[in-house]
């Protein structure tokens, strides 16, 4: 078949089919109608002589030819998008483009809220949707379905870039009637109960145990290696829910610092520092290689890096 006989829009149907897996959904999101859209996908099945998507008791699943088409359709659409939008073609004042970020309930809270502000002053019509890091893989960011991911990471792919937003250390947070409060140390921190929070890692969560000391984190690799181990009594995957159980009498939450102070003005909690040495993280945002040369995302990392300075 030659190039001249394929209708390029089709490409473009394809991508937005084989991200959301829902054909009134796609066509939603492509701005044309439901018959259109299954039109379209008539049409992308006979030229690739493949049925792409498949009906499944979990819903439309993609063959194994098109999750093989995937990423190379990816890089072929960010190829286009780079030839035809000239550098000046995009006006953030007046763009009305959602921007997908994924991100934990910690970058969501600290970050999110100073770039929501700029963003009503520079860009009123942009739109965000944020993901939890549990949505998607990093094959699929690296696939450019979502536009950034805004985290802390262990390990990320080569191939992606990445540029550091902030350094941040660990607080404690307890009850002002924990029995704690009274002499706050390391015998008295081991003694308690406490609260942990996941580290938010890409993929679909698992559940964990205590005796995981592998995968607890950086709280309790940080009191390995010193030989100690606390008692954890329940396990979130949110920071705003470990904080609200620091409120409960005999709990202590050690968060990040910067989502432990703002519960500064918090009359019923008390934030000191741990009574042992963490290392320090980087809250680090990252983009798949697909999308560095796009002149939209160039003006949202730029501006990401702006608010996360000030």
């Amino acid at each position: 078949m030659k190039l001249d006989q394929i209708d390029l829009n089709l490409l473009v149907y394809l991508d937005v089919l084989l991200r959301e897996r829902n054909v009134t959904r796609s066509a939603s999101l492509l701005g044309i109608t439901q018959p259109a859209m299954s039109n379209g996908l008539r049409r992308l099945r006979e030229t690739l002589g493949d049925p792409l998507l498949v009906r499944t008791s979990e819903g439309m699943a993609p063959t194994e030819r098109a999750q093989t088409l995937q990423p190379l359709l990816r890089q072929i659409l960010s190829s286009l998008e780079q030839v035809i939008e000239p550098s000046s073609a995009f006006d953030a004042s007046t763009s009305d483009r959602v921007f997908r970020i994924m991100t934990s309930d910690y970058g969501e809270s600290t970050l999110l809220p100073r770039l929501l502000k700029r963003l009503r002053k520079q860009a009123p019509n942009i739109v965000l949707d944020i993901m939890t890091p549990s949505d998607m893989s990093f094959a699929e960011v690296e696939q450019g379905l979502v536009d950034l991911v805004i985290n802390r990471f262990d390990t990320m792919p080569q191939s992606f870039h990445q540029k550091s937003l902030w350094t941040d250390s660990f607080s404690c947070l307890f009850a002002v009637d924990n029995p704690v409060s009274h002499d706050f140390c390391l015998e008295t921190y081991l003694q308690a109960k406490h609260v942990w929070v996941s580290k938010t890692g890409m993929g679909a969560g698992m559940g964990i145990t205590p005796k995981d000391i592998k995968r607890l984190g950086w709280v309790d690799e940080a009191l390995e290696k010193e030989g100690y181990k606390r008692q954890i009594t329940v396990f979130t995957r949110h920071y705003q829910s470990a904080v609200l159980m620091a409120q409960q009498k005999g709990l202590i939450a050690t968060v990040p610092t910067r989502a432990a102070t703002a519960q500064s003005d918090n009359p019923r909690l008390i934030i000191k520092k741990p009574p042992f040495h963490i290392p320090d993280f980087e809250l680090k945002m990252a983009w798949s290689p697909l999308l560095q040369h796009n002149v939209a995302h160039q003006w949202l990392r730029n501006l990401i890096a702006e608010v996360a300075a000030t």
